[in-house]
């Protein structure tokens, strides 16, 4: 239930807050949101899983460009919870709890927000394992230039019944943000085996391989395809589909069947528009499709596959009177395993103009006991990346492991400029898919001070090691 916020609340909340910028709004008339626990369906079974609920009963906060993300965030679950706005590259490093020193927001406290919306397609979740347990939802500021027409978020989830520190135990790893053990077990003991080895080819000198955690579900907008969400279209009518890959640990192929496809943004930034017959997503990342329903109308599946595997999950545009048919959970064949060609294909609407600008190289690693290093450390160990605000900063990512490691930069947009095939324009992200055995090489605009976590979006990846923080000062 939510609980208006008031000054009392507020104080006493607010007393144990590390957080820079925390006021009270000057303004009486301040949207409310909370953290709280909710029900769902999972193949028949109930699930309690969390939600950020908002004032106006959807999951998620729904702007648009120009606005402010003004309002009270009070927790009403009883656990402590790190909040981050991702994507959103306005709030300053006091008004996201996700970086170095920024607390928890405490069970029963309120957090008060204010700062500027970032434009597109973003989402909000807890910077902990407590987001496999749907501690997430969208985050949408609607662009000025946004085509007028119907538009749709769907939110991808893997589901387990399992908590995530069990998870985490069978994969034999330990958190590194929080308190844990080890369980000592080999990594793959806990890999998805499901549909034939999926996910794992050789290469490299070792096994190439994806869904390190063997999930009980996938959810498009808390969904299976046994029961998928039915969105009502017209015919003949073009459609915007905000798709955001909330994934824990898994990536997806977005394959919108026979409908026509364009991809206009991604990560919340324009792109120059292309065609696709599937289209990737990584853990963390985003994508605007424009999709046309035929005139004489139907029922079209937009489905979302795992990467390396036969599952897949998803929902059905349909017009009226259209049959809409039983959809299998498990495709014919197995996806491909995620690669640089999409974001090599992409071209940036909003390129950053040429300059120069400092390098920092970053590896890729994996070690025994399920740890996941950059530079061979894990975060703690690790010798955080130094710069001056104002400055051009260069990421190389170089790849030695054999998973996918998508690595996110908290506040800023950067530019894809070379997957291993010379320089280009490529896609702003605030998400990069760097493959096994792979190089990708990322710009970025260091406007703004404060410590910014960079990190592997697999957040197993991340809590058992894979993050460091960029300081601009």
């Amino acid at each position: 239930m939510l609980i208006r916020p008031n000054r009392r609340r507020f104080l006493a909340g607010a007393a144990a807050l590390p957080l820079a910028g925390f006021v009270v709004p000057a303004r009486a008339e301040v949207a409310e949101m909370s953290i709280a626990t909710r029900q769902i369906e999972v193949m028949g079974r109930a699930a309690t899983v969390y939600g950020f609920n908002g004032y106006d009963g959807q999951l998620g906060f729904y702007g648009k460009e120009g606005a402010r993300f003004q309002l009270g965030l009070q927790n009403d679950t009883d656990i402590d919870v790190i909040t981050h706005w991702h994507g959103q590259v306005m709030a300053a490093e006091g008004q996201d709890r996700a970086y170095t020193g920024g607390g928890a927001l405490a069970a029963g406290a309120v957090d008060w927000m204010d700062f500027a919306l970032t434009p597109g397609t973003h989402w909000m979740h807890a910077h902990q394992l407590s987001e496999q347990q749907l501690m997430a939802a969208p985050m949408i500021c609607r662009e000025k230039d946004a085509e007028d027409i119907q538009e749709h978020v769907i939110m991808l989830h893997d589901f387990s019944f399992k908590p995530p520190t069990e998870i985490l135990a069978d994969l034999g790893g330990m958190d590194m943000h929080a308190d844990g053990a080890s369980s000592g077990m080999s990594h793959m003991d806990g890999m998805d085996m499901s549909g034939d080895m999926a996910g794992m080819s050789m290469g490299g000198g070792g096994m190439v391989h994806a869904n390190d955690v063997a999930y009980d579900a996938y959810l498009a907008n808390d969904r299976t395809l046994a029961d998928p969400e039915v969105v009502a279209v017209n015919p003949g009518v073009r459609l915007r589909l905000r798709i955001i890959n909330g994934g824990t640990a898994t990536a997806f192929w977005i394959d919108p069947g026979q409908l026509h496809s364009v991809a206009i943004a991604v990560d919340g930034s324009a792109c120059v528009p292309m065609t696709a017959k599937a289209y990737p997503l990584a853990q963390g990342q985003r994508l605007d499709l424009i999709v046309t329903i035929p005139p004489e109308g139907g029922a079209f599946p937009i489905f979302a596959q795992v990467e390396a595997a036969r599952m897949r999950t998803g929902i059905v545009l349909a017009t009226s009177g259209a049959t809409i048919e039983r959809l299998a959970d498990q495709a014919d064949s197995a996806a491909a395993h995620l690669g640089s060609d999409f974001d090599a294909s992409l071209r940036a609407v909003h390129a950053l103009p040429e300059r120069a600008g400092q390098m920092a190289h970053l590896m890729l690693g994996e070690e025994p006991g399920y740890r996941f290093t950059i530079n061979g450390k894990v975060h703690g160990e690790d010798a955080p990346i130094v710069a001056k605000l104002g400055t051009r900063l260069e990421l190389m990512f170089m790849n030695t492991g054999m998973m996918m490691h998508p690595m996110h930069l908290h506040g800023h947009h950067f530019q894809v400029v070379d997957t291993g095939a010379g320089r280009f324009s490529g896609p702003r992200r605030d998400v990069v898919a760097v493959p096994p055995g792979g190089m990708v090489t990322v710009a970025v605009d260091l406007d703004k001070p404060g410590s910014w976590y960079l990190h592997c979006h697999h957040l197993y990846h991340m809590a058992t090691g894979m993050m460091t923080e960029v300081r601009v000062g």
